[in-house]
Parts: C-alpha cells; structure tokens; sequence
C-alpha cells in the first residue's frame, strides 16, 4: 500500500473534508495548501497524482493523534523520515485510543481474525523478538474495519432523527368487534 492510499482510506473512514484535512496537518504545524491534498488524493492512475511521502505521512498521523487526544505537554514528537505499517497502524492506535480487544473486534469486522499475541508484536520495537512486520493485507483489513466501524456509525447516528422524521403518522385502525364464537363440540358433563 502506498501512503496516498492509506491517506484516501483514512480520509474516506472518518469522512473528512479537505478543511478538517488541512486542520490535522496545521495541529502537528505543518500547513499545507488545499491544492496538496487534492494533488496527494488523486487516484493512482492520475498524471496529477503527486507522491505523498513518509515525513509527511507521519506529520498527518501525528495532527490525528493531537486532534483525537490534545496536545502533549513539552516538546512535540518530532515526525518520522520512514514510516512503515507498523508506525501508521501504532499511531492510529494511539490516536483512537484503542486497546487490543477493540483493535481485533475493528479487524474482526473485516473478516480478520487474529491473537492477542499476533497483534502485539505489531507494536514491538523492530529488535525485539516478538517484533512482526506489519504487511499490506493486515493494514488494509484493518483500515476497512475503521469504515465499517466509524462509517456506520455516522450514518446509524444521522439516519435516526431523520426515519423518525420521515415517517408519516400512522391512522389508528380499530378493531372490530366480533361476537366470541362457540366451538363446534362440547363435551358434555354428566351428574351423578
């Protein structure tokens, strides 16, 4: 997966505008122009497209993170000049504040089933044992989890008022009153 890709899959996940686009980037203090986003959001098969690197991959995910979380007492984190997935997927986590049973439900929801076990060596420094690279598909599985997830809930969030809205009164239909009938048999009690 490229960084626009993973750019499109975020932005089109939590629905935002070029606006809120341009808010993150200014959080982690790097302004950018609408015309960047736009040339940064083009398809793949675009002459137009223009590459979205890694620095400023992770100065978006880092406004994300102050967006979601606030603002870090000190110094900021200075952004990274390689991202990889296992960054990106780490700093969605902190940014939604996810926790390892949420992570794997979100993956879950797009068909991917894993460990606790396997998750966590995702978020392993690179020399640890355990440590996993993260490849596309995971990514990916779990990039279309947050659609799924943050997606419809908007649409579940703003679909209420408008069915309840929507839909017309309606007339009270009364019942009719029909006589209570007596069965066809009956048996008889005789008295001794």
């Amino acid at each position: 997966m490229t960084n626009n890709d993973i750019l499109r899959r975020v932005r089109y996940a939590f629905d935002f505008n070029d606006s809120k686009m341009m808010a993150l980037f200014t959080l982690a203090d790097y302004p950018v122009t609408r015309e960047q986003i736009s040339a940064w959001l083009k398809k793949d098969d675009d002459p137009a497209l223009v590459e979205f690197r890694d620095r400023e991959m992770a100065l978006f995910l880092n406004g994300f993170i102050v967006d979601k979380r606030g603002k870090k007492e000190g110094p900021q984190p200075e952004p990274e000049q390689r991202t990889n997935n296992n960054i990106i997927f780490r700093k969605l986590r902190i940014a939604l504040n996810l926790k390892d049973d949420d992570i794997l439900k979100i993956l879950a929801l797009d068909e991917r089933h894993m460990s606790k076990h396997e998750l966590s060596a995702f978020f392993r420094k690179p020399g640890h044992n355990h440590y996993r690279a993260c490849m596309d598909q995971i990514l990916r599985n779990f990039l279309k989890g947050l659609q799924i997830k943050y997606r419809s809930e908007k649409n579940t969030k703003n679909a209420a008022p408008k069915a309840a809205a929507e839909k017309p009164s309606m007339p009270k239909i009364e019942a009719k009153k029909t006589a209570v009938s007596k069965p066809a048999f009956q048996w008889e009690l005789r008295k001794k």
